[in-house]
C-alpha cells in the first residue's frame, strides 16, 4: 500500500506567494508529525491549459497530474488570498472541474490570507461552503492570516501558529479513526 498523502493546493497566482507558503507550511506540519509524504501546488503550476479548460479531460499533462494528485490526496489542504471578498476565480475555475462526488469524505483542511481581519470570515462563508458541496470533510478549525501575522513571507504569528497545531492536530484525529476504521473492517 503506497504511503498516504498530504496534498496542498493554492489559489495564488503569482510568486512569491505568502499564501502558497502558508499552505505548504501546514502541509510539511502535518507530513511530518503523521509520517505523509507530502507535496503542494499552486494556480501558476496548472499553467496555461487551466484558463481554456471546461472539463478535466482539457487540461494538458502537467494540470492533469495535479488535479489527479488532489483527487487522490488523504488529505487536502486548501488556501486562497482573499480577492473581493471571496477565493481567487481561477482557484474556484480549478474546482469547478471537479466531479461532485471526487471528495466526497475526504478530509479538508481550510486557509485563507488577506490584507487585514475585515476578510475573516472567508473560511466559513466562502471555502465551507464549496467544499460541503463537494461532500467533503472540512475539518473544524479554519485558519485566516493576514498581512501582520507573517514576517518576510513567513507564518509567525504565535495565536495563528496555535490553530495551525489545533489544526494539524484535527487531522491526526481524522487518520487514527480512519485507521481504526479499516481495522475493524479488515
Amino acid at each position: 500500500m503506497p504511503n498516504p498523502t498530504v496534498v496542498g493546493f493554492s489559489g495564488n497566482f503569482t510568486r512569491p506567494s505568502k499564501t502558497r507558503g502558508f499552505v505548504d507550511q501546514v502541509v510539511r506540519d502535518i507530513a511530518r508529525q503523521h509520517g505523509l509524504s507530502a507535496s503542494t501546488y499552486d494556480i501558476e503550476d496548472l499553467g496555461p491549459s487551466l484558463g481554456a479548460a471546461k472539463w478535466a479531460r482539457d487540461l494538458d499533462g502537467q494540470a492533469r497530474a495535479i488535479f489527479d494528485s488532489v483527487v487522490n490526496a488523504d488529505v487536502l489542504v486548501v488556501g486562497s488570498p482573499t480577492y473581493k471578498g471571496s477565493y481567487t476565480g481561477l482557484f474556484k475555475h480549478f474546482f469547478d472541474l471537479f466531479d461532485p462526488a471526487s471528495l466526497r469524505g475526504k478530509p479538508v483542511v481550510l486557509l485563507a490570507t488577506g490584507g487585514n481581519d475585515r476578510h475573516a470570515l472567508i473560511v466559513e462563508h466562502q471555502l465551507r461552503p464549496l467544499f460541503g458541496f463537494f461532500e467533503a470533510l472540512t475539518l473544524p478549525t479554519g485558519v485566516y492570516a493576514t498581512d501582520k501575522d507573517f514576517s518576510d513571507g513567513v507564518l509567525r504569528s504565535e495565536p495563528i501558529l496555535k490553530r495551525v497545531e489545533q489544526v494539524v492536530g484535527e487531522v491526526g484525529l481524522v487518520l487514527a479513526n480512519r485507521s481504526a476504521a479499516g481495522v475493524a473492517a479488515g
